[in-house]
C-alpha cells in the first residue's frame, strides 16, 4: 500500500527495432488508468533506460533496483507490452526484484490498418514468449481475459479490477494472524486442522485460552467507559426482545470489549472462538453477537474454533471487501435438488439479513439444554436474495497439501421456518457438489459472502499459493 492505496509496479516491455513511440506512448496510457482507477504506480525512472521503458537484462536489473527500494508499498507487477517486448528485460526485472506479489500480464493490439513496418506491435507474440519465460523461471503470473487489448478498453479495467482483488487476497493470506480463542468443542474433531500446513502459506494461528479473556471481561466494571459506549452499539445493532435482563446484554458487552482489545493487540485478520457450551456454563452469555459485530467490521469470526473456516471468510472478504460469515451445510429444501437451507445460531454479519431489524435474542438448541439465562447473543434473521459465493478451505495432513472447494450461487427468498439466521441458497449442480464434499471429507462449515468472486479466489488460491482447488461449476 502506499498512502492508503493499492499500489502496482509497472514494466512497460519494449523492443528496439519497433517504433519506440508505441512504447512511450503506452507507458503513458498505463499510468493514466491506474491513476483513474485509484491506484498508486511505482515505475522506473524516465531517463533510467534509453526509452524509459524495459528492454535488456541491464535494464531489467535496474528496474528491479528500483521496485527493491519500494517493496514495502508494492501490492503487485503489471507487465504492459505496448509493442513486442524484449522477453529479457521483463523476466529479470521480475525475477531479481523478487518481490512476491502477483503479476498480471497485459498485451495491447494492433490496428488492422496500422500493420506495416513502423507502425505494427506484434505484442500478440511477444506476450507468448514472456509467459514462456516466466514458466521458465517458476514466475506465477495472472493472464488477461483476451490474449491482447487496449489498454483503453473496459474489459481491460475489469482484468485490473479482478487483478486487484487476487492481490488482496494473495497479499492478505500470506502474512494473515488467526486468533484461536479456546478448545474446540470436543464433539467436533471435524475440526481438526494442521498449523504447520498453513504456517507454509504464511498463515500464522495465534491461541489464547478462552479462560484469559472470561477473566478479563469479569474484571471490566459496569461503569467503565468503553463497555458503556458497546451497550449504545450493541442496542443500535438489532432489536433486543424486552425480556431479556439488562444484566445479560451487560455481560455480552463486556466479552465484546475484550475480545475486540485482544484482536487489536495481537494483529489479528481473523478470529475462531470457542462458542460452546464453556462460556455459557461459566460466564452465561453466547459469543455469536461478538463474532456477528467484528464480522460487520470486516474482521472475520468463525464459530467453535474452525481455524480453517476463519481462513475461508477471511479469503472471501479480501476477494470481495464485503463481510462475510460462516454457515451450516444444514438441510436439504424439500424436493428440489439445486436448493438447501445453510443455518447457524446465528453470528451472521448485519449486513446478510433482509432488513436492519435484525433480532438479538437467546440461541435457541442451546438454550434448551443450557438455559436461555445463560445464551443472550444470537443475532436472528432471513438472509435476504442475492449473489453469493461459498469457499472452504481445509488441511490435508495425509498429502500433505491446504485444499478448498469454491463456487458460486445465490441466496433466495424461497420461505423457510427455522429459527436462528437463516439462508436458503441455489446452487447448480448441488448434488454433485455435495457428493464432492462427502467423498473428499470436507468439514460441515462453509463461508459465504454476498457477491460472486470465485474467479479471484481461483486465482488467488489456486495458482499463487498452490493450494488444491476444486471449483464447482
Amino acid at each position: 500500500m502506499k498512502n492508503g492505496k493499492m499500489c502496482f509496479a509497472v514494466i512497460v516491455g519494449t523492443r528496439g527495432f519497433f517504433n519506440v513511440d508505441l512504447a512511450v506512448n503506452g507507458k503513458k496510457d498505463i499510468l493514466k488508468l491506474l491513476e483513474s482507477m485509484g491506484y498508486e504506480t511505482v515505475i522506473m525512472p524516465e531517463k533510467a533506460t534509453p526509452t524509459g521503458c524495459v528492454e535488456t537484462t541491464e535494464d531489467g536489473i535496474a528496474c528491479a533496483q528500483h521496485f527493491k527500494a519500494h517493496a514495502d508499498e508494492i501490492d503487485g507487477i503489471i507487465v504492459t507490452l505496448p509493442n513486442f517486448g524484449l522477453e529479457l528485460g521483463i523476466v529479470a526485472t521480475v525475477n531479481e526484484a523478487k518481490l512476491g506479489v502477483p503479476v498480471l500480464l497485459q498485451a495491447e493490439d494492433d490496428d488492422l490498418d496500422k500493420v506495416d513496418i513502423a507502425h505494427r506491435r506484434d505484442a500478440f507474440c511477444g506476450k507468448i514468449s514472456v509467459a514462456n519465460n516466466f514458466i521458465q523461471y517458476g514466475i506465477p503470473f495472472t493472464n488477461t481475459t483476451l490474449h491482447t487489448c487496449k489498454i483503453n478498453s473496459d474489459i481491460f479495467r475489469k482484468d485490473v479490477l479482478k487483478f486487484a482483488g487476487v492481490c488482496r487476497v494473495v497479499n492478505g493470506i500470506k502474512k494473515a494472524r488467526i486468533a484461536a480463542i479456546g478448545a474446540r468443542p470436543a464433539d467436533f474433531q471435524t475440526m481438526r486442522v494442521s498449523e504447520k500446513l498453513l504456517q507454509r502459506s504464511g498463515l500464522t494461528v495465534v491461541t489464547v485460552d478462552h479462560s484469559e479473556i472470561i477473566f478479563d471481561a469479569l474484571r471490566l466494571t459496569d461503569d467503565d467507559p468503553a463497555v458503556i459506549e458497546k451497550l449504545k452499539e450493541i442496542r443500535a445493532y438489532g432489536t433486543i426482545p424486552a425480556s431479556i435482563p439488562d444484566k445479560n446484554i451487560l455481560k455480552q458487552a463486556k466479552y465484546s470489549v475484550v475480545v475486540e482489545r485482544y484482536i487489536e493487540k495481537n494483529r489479528i485478520d481473523a478470529a475462531a472462538i470457542q462458542c460452546w457450551t464453556s462460556i455459557e456454563q461459566n460466564y452465561g452469555c453466547a459469543t455469536c453477537l461478538t463474532m456477528s459485530m467484528l464480522g460487520e467490521a470486516k474482521v472475520p469470526c468463525a464459530c467453535e474454533v474452525d481455524i480453517a473456516g476463519a481462513i475461508s471468510m477471511l479469503a472471501l472478504r479480501l476477494a470481495s471487501e464485503k463481510a462475510s460469515a460462516l454457515l451450516d451445510w444444514n438441510n436439504n429444501y424439500g424436493e428440489d435438488r439445486n436448493k438447501c437451507v445453510n443455518t447457524h445460531c446465528s453470528n451472521y454479519p448485519k449486513s446478510f439479513f433482509g432488513t436492519d431489524d435484525i433480532e438479538i435474542s437467546e440461541l435457541d438448541v442451546l438454550g434448551n439444554s443450557l438455559g436461555k439465562d445463560n445464551c443472550f447473543g444470537a443475532v436472528k434473521g432471513k438472509v435476504r436474495k442475492g449473489p453469493m459465493t461459498f469457499l472452504r478451505v481445509s488441511t490435508d495432513d495425509f498429502n500433505g497439501t491446504v485444499r478448498a472447494y469454491l463456487g458460486e450461487g445465490e441466496f433466495t427468498d424461497d420461505p423457510c421456518a427455522m429459527a436462528g439466521g437463516v439462508a436458503v441458497c441455489e446452487i447448480d449442480g448441488l448434488q454433485k457438489l455435495m457428493d464432492t464434499i462427502v467423498r473428499n471429507g470436507y468439514e460441515h462449515h462453509v463461508a459465504m459472502v454476498r457477491s460472486h468472486v470465485a474467479d479471484i479466489l481461483q486465482e488467488a488460491l489456486g495458482n499463487y499459493l498452490g493450494w488444491d482447488l476444486y471449483r464447482h461449476n
